[in-house]
């Protein structure tokens, strides 16, 4: 197979973060953030746990984040090696109208700041992690079109930065300076949703702490199997030590380390999220993988009840 040269990531496929328990990240994210629970599915190696996932109306890649609540999860701590925030795309014109409703509802927020000439509005979520608002010229009848970006936390950026430049095909888009801070820019081209990624460099010497309110990992879109086994050929071929294809129901996934520690995937659009339930009845019921069908009658006991309400 020749390596993929030439091509690019297009963007962000999902988002995968730890929570605490799931109702009140359930709330958030359809509530106040307005988004769909898509699947409501269990962590496929420890199935005790939900995983949990929201997106649009109809589960499009690039619009996706995941949540795996673990009910008696420590707090976490962003750091270096981790991503260590995710920012949805507002679209056009609807930025202060949001930014009205989330003030008059008494939720406290950042901002708006200003990045790379965009406002922003910065939430947390019930487990303190950081959600980003971001203002943007995309247009659609949602208020959040999916992913703006991810930032990552390196202490040294620059191989990391290598791994979106070489391998993924992304390209240097500017710096800007926040405060301590030093925040770099990488822009996929073309205009998939999700597709930027910043690299933060930071004098804080923080100690990163995996557990509720930490990113798990950031997942980039390959639009087919064929295409996601060119990129595994050229990740690999740069050196690193990429997993063999893995069978994650709603899309295959293959995962690898960045220089800086930071978990990538990279996730097949299809099969997608109706592969096992219609668009009309999509994240209602309890779907398991085939390996763990036997223990629906206790898992369907055990595990807490969700109240869900669909976006308005």
């Amino acid at each position: 197979m020749t390596p993929n040269v030439g091509k690019t990531i297009p963007g962000i496929h999902h988002v995968t973060a730890i929570s605490g328990p799931p109702q009140p990240n359930v709330d958030f994210y359809t509530r106040t953030l307005g988004q769909r629970l898509v699947k409501k599915t269990v962590n496929f190696d420890a199935p005790d746990t939900y995983h949990l996932y929201y997106g649009d109306h109809t589960g499009s890649p690039g619009t996706i984040m995941t949540f795996f609540p673990f009910v008696n999860a420590g707090p976490g701590r962003p750091g270096p090696g981790m991503a260590s925030a995710h920012a949805y795309a507002v679209t056009a014109g609807a930025f202060d109208g949001l930014m009205e409703r989330i003030a008059l509802e008494g939720m406290d927020f950042g901002g708006p700041s200003e990045r790379f000439g965009q406002r922003v509005l910065t939430l947390r979520d019930p487990d303190g992690a950081a959600v980003e608002l971001i203002e943007s010229n995309r247009t659609g009848g949602a208020t959040l079109d999916g992913f703006h970006s991810a930032t990552l936390w390196e202490r040294d950026p620059d191989p990391t930065a290598r791994v979106l430049t070489d391998i993924f095909g992304y390209v240097a888009a500017g710096e800007e300076r926040e405060g301590d801070i030093t925040r770099l820019r990488f822009v996929a081209p073309g205009d998939a949703r999700g597709h930027i990624i910043d690299i933060i460099r930071s004098d804080d010497r923080a100690i990163a702490r995996p557990g509720a309110g930490t990113i798990h990992h950031i997942a980039f879109r390959a639009e087919t199997n064929a295409i996601q086994m060119e990129w595994r050929e050229k990740v690999a071929s740069a050196g690193h030590q990429v997993t063999p294809q893995i069978d994650r129901q709603y899309f295959n996934a293959i995962y690898f380390r960045e220089p800086g520690g930071v978990l990538f995937e990279i996730a097949t659009d299809p099969p997608g999220f109706t592969a096992d339930e219609t668009l009309e009845t999509l994240g209602h019921a309890l779907k398991l993988p085939p390996q763990h069908e036997r223990l629906r009658a206790r898992l369907e006991q055990t595990l807490p009840a969700l109240n869900v309400s669909e976006p308005v």
